[in-house]
C-alpha cells in the first residue's frame, strides 16, 4: 500500500483527525501528512474541508509550530481578504477527540490468551481502588501528608496485590470490580471539578488521564491472573466527562480479552446479581443513603431473586455500613491524601485503605479484607 493509499484509508476513517493524530498513527511527520492530504483533496479522493474544519487545523498547525498548548486557546483573530475576524471559544474538548482516540486504540489493543488455569469456587471478589484522584496535591508540610501519583500507584498496587494474596483460601471464581469513583481530581484544563470546583492539583489534565489509564491497565491485568473480572464504571462528580471517557478507553483496550466482561455507561447506580447476592454499585454523590434501597428494589431485576443485598458506595473517604431493612450500605474507603481544604476543615485522620468484599455464591457477604497504609 503506498503512502497516498494509507493516508487516505486513514482520513476515511477518520475524517476529523488533527494532524498530529494521523502523524502518529502512520508513522509519518505533520508536514509530510499535510501534503498527502492535499493531493488527495486535490485528486478529489477526500472531501474538501468545510470552514470549520480548516479553521481548526490552521490553528492547530500554528499553536504547534510556537508551541502553544492548544487547549489554552479559547479565542483567536482570523484575517482574510477583506475582514478580520475575532473568533471566541474555539476549543477542541475532550468530547470532540473522544470517537477519535477510542476508535484508534481498538485498532491497536492487544490480543490477550484465555486463561485456562483459573481455581473453581463459590466466591466473588468485589474489589474497588476508591476516591484515588490522580493529580491532587497534597504537601506534608501542611497537611502532615504527602501524596501524589506515585504514592497513588503505589498504594494501589499494594493493595490490589495484598486483597489478592488475602482472599486465595476463598476460592475466587470471579471477580467484580469498580472504575471512576473520582479516579482523576480534576475534569478539565482549569483544575476544576466538573461542577466548577477549583483544585489543588500537581498534574497537568492529560497527565493524570494518562497516567489513571496506565494504572487501571495494571491492575486489571493483575487481577486477571486471578479469575474472570466483570468492570463496572461508576460517574463520580469530580471527573464526570474525563472518567468516562476514561472507562470506555479502558474497555477498548480489553476488547479482545474474552475473560473479561465491561458496564460503563452513563447509569449512576448499577446492578450486578452472583447466585443469591444482588450488589448495587454508586459513587455516593447523588441519592441519599437512605433511598438507595428502595431505588435498588424499583430498578434491579434481581431483587425477588436474591435475599442477599448490598449497595456500595464511595465519595465520603471514611467507613460507613448501615443496615436499612434487607439491604447493607456501605462505602469504600480511599487511599488518598489530605490535601488543604480537607486539612483546614478537620477532614482528616480516617483510616486510609484500599478493600475487598468476599461473597459466597449462596451465603452472601462472608468476609471484609482490607489492607491499610
Amino acid at each position: 500500500m503506498t503512502q497516498l493509499s494509507r493516508v487516505e484509508e486513514y482520513y476515511k476513517e477518520f475524517p476529523n483527525s488533527s494532524l498530529k493524530a494521523a502523524a502518529r498513527h502512520l508513522g509519518k511527520t505533520e508536514t509530510s501528512i499535510k501534503s498527502l492530504r492535499n493531493r488527495l483533496i486535490n485528486k478529489g479522493l477526500l472531501p474538501k474541508l468545510d470552514p470549520n474544519q480548516a479553521h481548526r487545523f490552521a490553528v492547530e498547525d500554528e499553536c504547534e509550530k510556537v508551541g502553544l498548548p492548544l487547549e489554552n486557546v479559547s479565542n483567536y483573530w482570523y484575517k482574510g481578504e477583506h475582514f478580520s475576524i475575532h473568533v471566541k471559544n474555539e476549543r477542541v474538548s475532550l468530547m470532540d477527540i473522544a470517537d477519535l482516540i477510542i476508535g484508534e486504540m481498538k485498532n491497536h489493543a492487544p490480543k490477550y490468551k484465555p486463561v485456562k488455569s483459573y481455581k473453581k469456587g463459590k466466591n466473588l471478589m468485589v474489589i474497588n481502588p476508591a476516591d484515588v484522584h490522580i493529580g491532587k496535591l497534597c504537601s506534608a508540610y501542611e497537611t502532615g501528608d504527602e501524596y501524589n501519583e506515585n504514592i497513588a500507584r503505589e498504594r494501589v498496587m499494594q493493595g490490589v496485590n495484598a486483597l489478592i494474596a488475602k482472599s486465595t483460601m476463598f476460592g475466587i471464581e470471579k471477580i467484580l470490580t469498580v472504575i471512576g469513583n473520582d479516579i482523576l481530581h480534576v475534569d478539565n484544563a482549569k483544575s476544576t471539578t466538573t461542577s466548577g470546583t477549583f483544585q489543588d492539583s500537581n498534574l497537568m489534565w492529560y497527565d493524570a488521564f494518562t497516567f489513571a489509564f496506565k494504572l487501571y491497565i495494571e491492575v486489571i491485568e493483575t487481577l486477571s491472573t486471578v479469575a474472570p473480572i466483570h468492570i463496572v464504571h461508576n460517574p463520580s462528580n469530580h471527573d464526570y466527562v474525563s472518567g468516562y471517557m476514561l472507562a470506555q478507553s479502558v474497555q477498548a483496550w480489553f476488547r479482545s480479552n474474552k475473560n473479561i466482561t465491561f458496564d460503563v455507561s452513563p447509569a449512576h447506580r448499577k446492578y450486578v446479581a452472583y447466585g443469591k447476592n444482588v450488589i448495587g454499585l454508586t459513587h455516593g454523590d447523588g441519592a441519599k443513603v437512605a433511598d438507595l434501597p428502595l431505588l435498588m428494589a424499583h430498578e434491579s431485576k434481581d431483587w425477588n431473586t436474591c435475599p442477599h443485598r448490598y449497595v456500595y458506595t464511595n465519595h465520603i473517604h471514611h467507613k460507613s455500613s448501615k443496615d436499612i431493612m434487607s439491604v447493607n450500605v456501605e462505602s469504600f474507603r480511599s487511599p488518598s491524601g489530605t490535601d488543604s481544604w480537607h486539612h483546614r476543615n478537620g477532614y482528616q485522620h480516617s483510616p486510609k485503605a484500599i478493600e475487598a468484599f468476599i461473597h459466597h455464591i449462596d451465603n452472601g457477604q462472608i468476609a471484609r479484607l482490607t489492607e491499610l497504609f
